[in-house]
């Protein structure tokens, strides 16, 4: 059957989108107004989703809570989390939901029929018949509730999502993108929180909560996209006779509103809080924000991205150089943001002060009144149009499903204009139009339209404060005293009625024949071969060429590899400044601003990075790396080799003014990361207090490597001069023929125009003499607790199982989804309240529990503690295995992309993982028996009494157990 003989469904337009191998189709469901979107194509990693437009009138959080709340369980699946269900026991590609300012949305992928079916029909049953009015406990539990035990206790506030949010409003850029925002859009959707405001959240009532399900997931108000290779027409029909055609239309009113243009700028200043020893004065972050256009506007809406970087994105670019060059702001950069109605532009100064709040507008002024009079560099904007129009072409959207970015990206049109879904996946001609523009002065125009000349902008000021996370919880405590207070009796027990029956529900087994009903592939589905490397080594000379002969369609992903194996201890933490500091410089025929451009122009891309490499064999055995990666034309591996020449050899180390702007914007990103990655920072840490590989990674990417960037940055005018010495060095141990191997992904055709440029390299080299040693670092138990002014905490606890004479095995990938979605899901999220928990077993024994934002610490460990003794208990039926090892292989056989099947072969030559062990672990895997993971808590056992914690968390918080640690120091 096709998509033209369906009779409940009207097809409103029907064309071919070449750019993307596709054949699309515009529908309507006749009876509801449901709008759909069809993508077809040989694409076998099929992508569905269902999404609302949803536009919340204040800061509780509904539209969040909601998100998460539908998917605890509907009328044919009525388990408590099908969600979990179906991570456990399916084979997707994509399985989340998403809430944004506007819209709620609920996407899954898989590349197996059966399964996608699966997924699309527990979606869909989630959205329309949840089970959130049969039991309030779900919004209890995802959104908030009071926590009261006995009489005389405090009136504690939790909840998933406020949790989640604690975490969010802890990161100083989280806060200022959602006040940028605000400032713009005041009276519409936009200007309220659509994740929920901790202080504000608690204010949702149940009814209200419903009201909004009720209001805005209707059909009438719904986006269906379907992508890939499948029968659409079947699909639609399903959609039709199990869920649409049970509704009538409704006029709903979810309209998102335009903020019309102000006369003059708006202006906000917000606290935010910082740690003890953190500077006051220079915390602050100044932005500049521009309301600019129409997000249906196809050209406008890819040009201000190349505008962006030209501006302000790419090093060297005139307004981020002229700020910083006039110290004020260590690190400038910009933000363009598309995905909602009325898109925004912002130049951010961060690490200032509110002091250079004027001198900041008045540079921004002139570099722009500059730009628009005398015209911007025609290779700045040549190589943007460049760098995007390659990720447009490449389509690499790393682990997500491409149709699902594409799926994403239609509702940046679709939800605000009905007949334009696919506007801004077909962007071919505009790049073309593009490229004609750059002489014409349309870039200037847009300078000039919409931001000289544009009222609608604002000033958003972040300033520090030191003290105002307990001044925050201090409130907070007195805001629950209060409202404990002014309870009745009567209502201080539905308080701790509430909450009982909320623990009654976590502690509540589903009925076996629920669980019977979340559809559940076989074992007999699941592919019995290990997903093999392809690797061919081969030679350019003397030197080594690992080769992965894969179809990119004439794009190489080429690596040269230095081996870091002879670097002596003195110069060894400085490996990942040296990294940093690659293609930022000045070079012999480049300043650094044009080298970006150039490498723009000639790849797609290119960067210096570390690499790790334990060996399996020996788990004290490692390899680091520095490796050059660009993907590039076929054409163009020659330039792209001879550029990686100019940066090693004739990068300018001595300017150290550029090295400083270097080390200062590297350290404040690296805050930025570590504030949200919490998490990777407790887990990175303390793995580094029992493993080689771990602190060699920790020491040039972790804590040490922060506080030396800080003491560098800090004193740098007495250091420099050690530091270009030490650097240059560096070059002359790293950068010799005999470090170098070749990595190389593509097609046969394309390998022999490797030799000539590679050899020339080579040629280049250093071979003077150098001093060499095999520097190791020292391992020792730590335990540390670092505190911030975050109002959540990353605990995590690690260790290695082959120190205990074990052995690594596939069934471990059935123990770490075991664990991520039954023992520490349950105990951790669902009980706890954090936002998330991960665990891991690596192949060389490394292991470890980490939570995400968690309001809990001790709890939390305690959780851990006892996971060895729950797995020793653990009994399950076949069904539940199965589930269980289909999770496993889904995590196993992420479809990838040629790129990254290029870097899983390179790691498994490096860390010397062979077929033979791959297929032994996949076999380990699919045949684990109950027995095989009961065996496994020796592994958790084995881990855990190497007793390695490290927490990175609320200052209060960690306090409070300053006992469990044997330092506490704060992490900035």
């Amino acid at each position: 059957m096709r998509v033209e003989d369906l009779s409940t469904y009207e097809i409103i337009e029907k064309r071919e989108i070449p750019d993307i191998n596709s054949v699309t189709y515009l529908c309507r469901h006749k009876k509801t107004g449901a709008r759909v979107a069809l993508v077809s194509n040989d694409d076998e990693n099929k992508v569905f989703y269902i999404g609302f437009r949803t536009t919340p009138k204040d800061s509780t959080g509904v539209a969040h809570i909601l998100e998460h709340s539908v998917l605890c369980g509907s009328k044919e699946f009525p388990v408590k989390d099908p969600f979990v269900e179906l991570v456990k026991g399916s084979l997707n590609t994509f399985l989340n939901a998403m809430t944004y300012p506007d819209k709620t949305v609920y996407p899954v992928a898989s590349c197996n029929d059966k399964d996608f079916q699966n997924l699309m029909h527990v979606y869909l049953d989630a959205v329309f018949y949840p089970n959130i009015y049969k039991n309030e406990s779900i919004f209890r539990q995802e959104g908030w509730h009071y926590e009261l035990e006995g009489d005389e206790e405090e009136l504690k506030v939790n909840g998933v999502v406020y949790n989640e949010m604690k975490g969010a409003f802890s990161s100083p850029d989280d806060v200022l993108e959602r006040e940028i925002m605000n400032s713009l859009y005041p009276h519409t959707t936009y200007g309220c929180e659509s994740g929920g405001d901790p202080e504000v959240i608690p204010e949702l009532t149940y009814e209200e909560f419903l009201d909004f399900h009720r209001k805005f997931y209707h059909p009438s108000n719904s986006y269906i996209y379907l992508y890939g290779n499948m029968d659409m027409a079947e699909k639609l029909t399903f959609i039709d006779e199990h869920y649409l055609s049970a509704y009538d239309a409704l006029k709903v009113d979810s309209e998102v509103t335009e903020e019309p243009a102000f006369d003059k700028p708006g202006r906000i200043v917000r606290d935010c809080p910082i740690g003890e020893g953190e500077d006051e004065e220079e915390n602050t972050y100044l932005s500049q924000n521009f309301c600019v256009g129409d997000s249906l506007d196809p050209k406008l809406y890819i040009a201000f991205q190349i505008l962006d970087y030209a501006l302000c994105s790419a090093p060297g670019a005139p307004l981020k150089q002229a700020l910083v060059d006039r110290g004020i702001g260590k690190d400038v950069y910009s933000i363009y943001e598309n995905g909602i109605r009325q898109p925004y532009f912002s130049v951010v100064a961060k690490d200032t002060s509110v002091e250079k709040e004027q001198k900041f507008l008045q540079v921004t002024e002139e570099v722009l009144e500059k730009l628009a009079a005398e015209g911007f560099d025609e290779k700045a904007l040549l190589a943007g149009i460049n760098y995007y129009e390659f990720k447009y072409r490449e389509a690499d959207f790393g682990s997500y499903p491409k149709g699902l970015m594409y799926g994403l990206q239609v509702l940046d049109s679709w939800l605000y204009d009905d007949r334009l879904p696919f506007i801004h996946i077909e962007a071919n001609d505009t790049f073309a139009e593009l490229r004609k523009e750059v002489k014409n002065g349309y870039f200037e125009g847009l300078v000039q339209k919409y931001l000289l000349d544009n009222t609608h902008r604002s000033v958003v000021i972040l300033q520090p404060k030191l003290g105002l996370l307990e001044e925050q919880e201090q409130k907070q405590r007195e805001k629950m005293a209060q409202v404990k207070a002014a309870m009745s009796p009567e209502e201080l027990e539905a308080v701790k009625e509430t909450f009982r029956k909320l623990n009654e529900f976590q502690e509540s087994e589903d009925a076996k024949e629920d669980l019977e009903k979340i559809p559940l592939l076989k074992r007999e589905d699941m592919k019995k071969e290990a997903n093999l490397p392809v690797n061919e080594v081969r030679s350019i000379g003397d030197t080594t060429l690992l080769y992965h002969d894969l179809f990119t369609n004439g794009i190489g992903y080429l690596r040269l590899i230095f081996r870091l194996d002879q670097i002596p201890g003195k110069y060894f933490p400085y490996i990942g400044i040296l990294k940093g500091c690659l293609g930022l410089l000045n070079t012999e025929n480049y300043t650094y601003g044009d080298l970006y451009n150039e490498m723009n122009l000639v790849t797609g891309g290119m960067a210096a990075v570390n690499n790790v490499y334990g060996r399996l064999q020996d788990t004290d055995e490692f390899t680091l790396t520095l490796e050059l990666k660009t993907k590039v034309f076929y054409d163009r591996i020659a330039d792209a080799i001879d550029l990686m020449r100019e940066i090693v050899m004739t990068s300018d180390f001595t300017d150290t003014k550029r090295l400083y702007e270097i080390l200062a914007e590297g350290k404040s990103r690296m805050q930025a990361q570590m504030t949200s990655g919490g998490h990777s920072v407790a887990a990175g840490r303390a793995m580094s207090y029992g493993s080689i590989p771990g602190a060699v990674s920790e020491e040039i990417s972790g804590i040490p490597f922060y506080r030396l960037i800080t003491g560098l940055e800090a004193h740098f005018d007495e250091k420099k001069e050690e530091l270009v010495e030490i650097l240059q060095t560096l070059l002359k141990m790293i950068f010799r023929p005999e470090n170098l191997m070749v990595d190389f992904v593509g097609e046969e055709k394309a390998v022999g125009l490797l030799d000539a440029p590679v050899e020339a390299f080579k040629a280049a080299l250093y071979t003077g003499s150098v001093e060499k040693a095999h520097y190791i670092p020292e391992v020792s138990r730590k335990n540390e607790g670092f505190l911030t002014s975050g109002q959540v905490n990353y605990v995590c606890r690690a260790g290695n199982f082959r120190k205990s004479r074990l052995k690594y095995t596939g069934a471990l990938r059935v123990l770490k989804v075991m664990l991520g979605y039954e023992y520490l899901w349950v105990n951790v999220r669902v009980k706890g309240g954090a936002y998330g928990c991960m665990c891991s077993f690596g192949r060389s024994g490394d292991s470890y529990f980490v939570s995400y934002r968690d309001p809990n610490l001790g709890k939390t460990i305690d959780v851990y503690e006892k996971a060895a003794d729950a797995i020793a208990e653990f009994t399950a039926d076949e069904r539940t295995m199965t589930q269980y090892i289909i999770g496993a292989v889904s995590d196993l056989d992420v479809p990838m992309n040629p790129a990254a099947k290029g870097l899983y072969s390179l790691s498994a030559y490096m860390t010397g993982l062979d077929d033979a062990a791959l297929q032994r672990e996949r076999d380990e895997l699919l045949s684990a028996t109950v027995e095989d993971i009961r065996a496994l808590s020796a592994h958790i056992r084995a881990f855990m009494q190497e007793d390695l914690l490290c927490v990175v968390g609320t200052a209060s918080k960690v306090k409070e157990e300053q006992d469990r640690f044997l330092k506490v120091e704060n992490l900035f």
